[in-house]
């Protein structure tokens, strides 16, 4: 959680990005008490670093942390209380893995000459608050499975459609995950099972931890090269996906999931990056 967090405050993934694959496949922990840990973790190490950003008047974008929260809402409703107990640990992980490469495919676009013209979100009408509210939807189903997600399919949207420059994307993710995090927290403690002996213990001896780490990566990331940061995420996000072929076991069901929703995000991504609506027209 020294790494995680300095990664979630600097980047578009959460600490949760970081815990839940260790937790899964390095300690062998449940895939629902690895969820739990990843929101409970956030709600301390995204809230500091939010803080952070806000200190530094890093400039974020309100509107769209609204909008894609309350869709967040729904989603996480739907994610933990209706899809978590009826898919198996297995899909959950590699939803965690497709969810991860998704994000390096839009770095990846961003790597090959992309341009990001937009420091500020196009304004608001019903079809982009349309738009906004259908990827809270997504993260925060995504969110209620594996803990963390919202914020990555926040940053792809406005990066790859929006055109919003990563300076701004990025804070903006850090604090729309701040708020998930909490309202995850608060699911799972008044509905849900609460937040059983060994996940409180997990969280007590890294809470010390993210609270100090995560304001430093949100530091950090006001230093840094951007192009430093998305080298660090592909590397990461490359890992990830070898660990998961490595690890786990796959059937033919498992590989269709997987396969399936690949290519439902890469189109997605791909369509996003090739949208010419948001771009400024002046270019």
């Amino acid at each position: 959680m020294i790494f995680g967090s300095i990664i979630a405050g600097a980047t578009s993934e959460g600490g949760g990005a970081i815990a839940f694959p260790v937790f899964t496949k390095v300690l062998h922990i449940p895939a629902s008490d690895a969820k739990v840990f990843s929101l409970a973790i956030q709600s301390v190490g995204m809230v500091a670093a939010s803080i952070a950003i806000l200190m530094m008047r890093v400039k974020v974008l309100w509107s769209v942390i609204g909008w894609v929260s309350l869709g967040g809402v729904f989603g996480m409703l739907i994610g933990a209380l209706l899809l978590a107990p009826v898919l198996a640990p297995e899909v959950i992980r590699m939803l965690f893995t497709v969810m991860a490469v998704s994000l390096a495919l839009t770095l990846t676009f961003l790597n090959s000459g992309f341009r990001l013209s937009n420091n500020a979100m196009p304004e608001i009408n019903t079809k982009e608050a349309g738009i906004l509210l259908m990827a809270g939807v997504v993260g925060g189903v995504i969110s209620g499975l594996v803990g963390s997600g919202i914020d990555m399919i926040c940053f792809s949207v406005l990066v790859l459609l929006f055109r919003v420059c990563e300076s701004v994307a990025t804070p903006t993710s850090v604090v729309l995950m701040a708020i998930n995090s909490l309202l995850g927290v608060l699911l799972h403690l008044i509905v849900l099972d609460g937040i059983n002996a060994q996940v409180h213990a997990y969280w007590l001896a890294a809470v010390p931890v993210v609270v100090v780490g995560a304001p430093l990566g949100a530091f950090c990331c006001s230093r840094m090269h951007h192009l430093q940061i998305r080298y660090l995420l592909i590397f990461l996000i490359s890992i990830e996906l070898f660990s998961s072929i490595w690890i786990l076991s796959f059937d033919m069901t498992l590989v269709i999931f997987s396969v399936t929703l690949l290519m439902v995000f890469s189109s997605l991504m791909f369509w996003m990056s090739k949208s010419a609506v948001y771009v400024r027209k002046t270019e």
